[in-house]
């Protein structure tokens, strides 16, 4: 392991990681103009392969989604900014690594009092999450229809799925260790937030100004002559 990997699980371990993420979170938040805590998420999870390094130890076999590797956990908020990540064997089924997940998710935001799921949370987990957790857990199913359809609520933690394998780094998991795993998410997401931070705001209540009119004659090439168009007087 080099001296940024053994930096970076050092962060990790002592939950430097997670507190500069939750405050680019907050930033980000209240750069948009809402409450720098969000209250609602919504939750996924993600199987992805694992490389030949990979102990096969911290790795599994998704059946449904036919794929060894690992799997990823993700709660992200109703704009798709990640608040939590967690990386499990790809055998962990949804339902049993949902308590654990959920469970971190309380102690470190008790603020959030609504979880948005799949109907793989559904079941026994929600009145788990309601008596010992305190969460209304609610589930959005997928219509019985072929092709791509855009779900309610979960659509947005799809989006955040898709903004994380933009990085190539975590388009496989080579990392021996989940926790190894879950620090490179991290990475991922603070230099999402940061950019975000960077951007110009664009206020849109202000009317942009018209385009200016042309200077010289404008031309339209059609087959087979040009039409010229002299700019109006």
């Amino acid at each position: 392991m080099n001296y940024a990997n053994q930096t970076s699980s050092k962060w990790h371990a002592t939950g430097v990681i997670a507190r500069i993420c939750a405050e680019l979170h907050k930033q980000v938040r209240l750069r948009d103009g809402k409450n720098p805590r969000s209250v609602t998420v919504v939750v996924d999870s993600q199987t992805i392969k694992a490389d030949a390094t990979v102990p096969r130890s911290t790795t599994g076999y998704d059946a449904g989604k036919k794929t060894t590797g690992r799997k990823r956990h993700l709660a992200v908020d109703t704009r798709g900014l990640p608040v939590m990540m967690m990386v499990t064997p790809a055998s962990v089924h949804d339902a049993h690594a949902a308590r654990d997940f959920l469970f971190r998710l309380r102690l470190a935001h008790p603020e959030i009092t609504l979880v948005w799921a799949d109907s793989a949370y559904g079941g026994e987990l929600v009145t788990w999450a309601k008596d010992r957790l305190r969460l209304t857990l609610k589930t959005v199913n997928r219509p019985r229809t072929k092709g791509f359809v855009l779900l309610p609520k979960r659509w947005v933690v799809e989006r955040s799925i898709s903004w994380l394998m933009r990085s190539r780094r975590n388009c496989r998991d080579y990392e021996k260790l989940p926790q190894h795993a879950e620090a490179h998410l991290a990475w991922t997401v603070m230099a999402l937030m940061t950019r975000r931070l960077t951007k110009p705001i664009a206020d849109w209540r202000e009317p942009r100004p018209p385009p200016p009119p042309p200077s010289g004659p404008l031309r339209i090439r059609l087959q087979p002559w040009t039409v010229r168009l002299a700019p109006a007087t």
